[in-house]
């Protein structure tokens, strides 16, 4: 009896293939650094597993324990995916659409089992986040932690630093008062204007109405960033995967 309260609970189980690896080998396969960079992480009590300091030389399962790096969970499955599509004009957000519209699902790599983190509308391009990561999602979409989503807009007039002030200050809208997080003019052309704002929260159009109520009609908009992750020159209709860097970056912003 008293061998079997000894065993130790990560033995598994008899006749089912041991799926654990050395912690050490999984983070640097997670792109925390060489191996022994690892272990260095592991020798400083920088790494737990499971909610307690992990030890060199454990084993884990990438697929069922949680690890983490200083306080920030590390993605260890291999079967989660963390990809950045550039959401071209018309599309909408959904997996399928029963009036037939084109659906971002249609960008989705072969074989890939993924859904969008929030909405873009159908007339808004630019960087939509795609995982089946549900607890990263989750928090990239919860107001409390404030995850910022950047926006490039070009405008009928010209924006006015006093324009510019009242969508920092708060604009009121039909479902309450809505703020810009920072709100900034770049270069427009042809009496265009173009304004580059910040957000913190994601209601439905919300830049398009604040801009509309502040006398700025939009013409084309496109979100350019979502907390720490850029479209940068991703053209419009592709995707690519996010690299262990980013992905890091991301469940460290929330």
């Amino acid at each position: 009896m008293g061998a079997m309260r000894d065993r130790p609970r990560t033995t598994p189980d008899a006749g089912l293939p041991d799926e654990r690896e050395r912690l050490q080998k999984v983070l640097a396969r997670a792109g925390l650094g060489s191996r022994r960079a690892c272990e260095d992480l592991i020798r400083d009590g920088r790494v737990t597993v499971n909610g307690r300091v992990a030890v060199l030389g454990e084993r884990v399962d990438p697929r069922a324990d949680r690890v983490e790096v200083d306080g920030a969970r590390v993605p260890l499955n291999p079967e989660l995916r963390y990809l950045a599509l550039n959401k071209p004009r018309g599309v909408v957000t959904t997996a399928s659409d029963p009036q037939g519209r084109p659906d971002v699902s249609r960008y989705y790599p072969e074989g890939v089992r993924v859904f969008p983190v929030g909405r873009l509308d159908r007339d808004t391009e630019g960087l939509l986040l795609l995982t089946n990561d549900g607890e990263l999602a989750n928090r990239l979409l919860h107001p409390r932690y404030g995850v910022e989503r950047e926006y490039l807009a070009e405008v009928e007039g010209r924006p006015t630093p006093r324009v510019l002030a009242r969508l920092t200050r708060g604009v009121q809208l039909e479902d309450g008062p809505a703020r810009a997080a920072s709100a900034r003019q770049v270069a427009g052309s042809g009496g265009r204007g173009a304004v580059r704002m910040v957000m913190t929260e994601g209601r439905k159009r919300e830049v398009r109405r604040m801009l509309d109520a502040v006398g700025l009609p939009v013409r084309r908009l496109v979100r350019v960033r979502v907390g720490p992750i850029r479209l940068g020159r991703l053209p419009p209709g592709e995707v690519r995967e996010l690299d262990a860097a980013e992905v890091r970056e991301l469940l460290r912003h929330v």
